[in-house]
């Protein structure tokens, strides 16, 4: 790392340890092994049971909106980390939410969230969703990846596609989402989201981990991860997994009730494109 990248990095409140998250990447592909490790070693830092990360403010509520109505629905949540989005969606009235993601960490804490008074059976478990196999229903209503696609090759992202299709019932909904494709080649390092391109174009950087930050509203830098496709990537996947309608898209970003919350957090992202929502209805 460059020494302007490291003071750009301190200006911004991100503290550098050796061997830490940075370290992982040096313009590789991650794999699965990794991520969950990183997960694990800040499970800590996504626990919350109310909005704290910039995407609860800017995706997350965007997310329950369009899957609504939820209520008596089944929903499964691939990559469910710490279990903040299930337990929004057992409180709006599902019937039932099963959960999986890679890091253990991420899913005892999920669990010991879910035994205190869950409105709905929830359940989690460890699991790659790329080939988990072990669901407890053969259908959901409501199938749900909240930035998990984000740390998936094109090749994965297209298995887990067709993973969903075969999951998701007659009438079902099916959400994701993503940070977007530009947001890389277009936003310096400051507050309160960044990606680090390496310097590489739009095109070139497919399937290659683009390591970051996303902020806190209590000012802590949380490490993430973007392996990056470009929006063709994402439409040719969803068709070659056998979805045959176009998706609803929303590109999401600040909006006026962000600034008016807390202008010194979220003002540092007016005007650019965060991260997009794809929502697909199943016939």
């Amino acid at each position: 790392m460059t020494h302007a990248k490291r003071r750009a990095l301190a200006e911004a409140g991100v503290e550098i340890l050796p061997g830490s998250f940075l370290d992982l990447f040096r313009g590789h592909v991650m794999q699965t092994d990794s991520f969950a490790g990183m997960f694990d070693r800040n499970a800590g830092q996504w626990a919350r049971q109310e909005p704290m990360i910039l995407s609860d403010f800017t995706a997350r509520p965007l997310v329950l909106q369009e899957l609504a109505p939820v209520k008596a629905t089944h929903v499964l949540d691939l990559g469910c980390g710490e279990g903040y989005v299930a337990r929004l969606l057992a409180q709006a009235g599902a019937a039932s939410v099963f959960g999986i993601d890679i890091s253990s960490e991420m899913v005892e804490r999920a669990q010991q969230a879910a035994a205190s008074g869950a409105p709905c059976p929830m359940t989690f478990e460890i699991g790659n969703a790329v080939n988990f196999q072990d669901f407890p229903r053969k259908q959901y209503d409501r199938v749900i990846a909240v930035f998990m696609l984000s740390y998936l090759s094109r090749a994965d992202m297209t298995a887990v596609f067709r993973s969903v299709r075969s999951r998701l019932a007659p009438g079902g909904r099916f959400i994701f989402t993503v940070p977007h494709p530009f947001l890389p080649y277009i936003r310096p390092l400051q507050k309160p989201v960044y990606f680090d391109s390496k310097g590489r174009d739009y095109f070139a950087g497919v399937d290659e981990s683009y390591e970051g930050y996303i902020w806190r509203r209590d000012g802590k830098a949380v490490p993430v991860s973007y392996m990056h496709k470009t929006f063709a990537d994402y439409f040719n996947a969803l068709a070659v997994a056998g979805f045959q309608t176009l998706p609803r898209i929303l590109e999401l970003k600040v909006t006026e009730e962000h600034l008016a919350l807390d202008r010194a957090f979220f003002e540092g992202a007016v005007g650019y494109p965060l991260q997009v929502l794809f929502r697909i209805d199943a016939p």
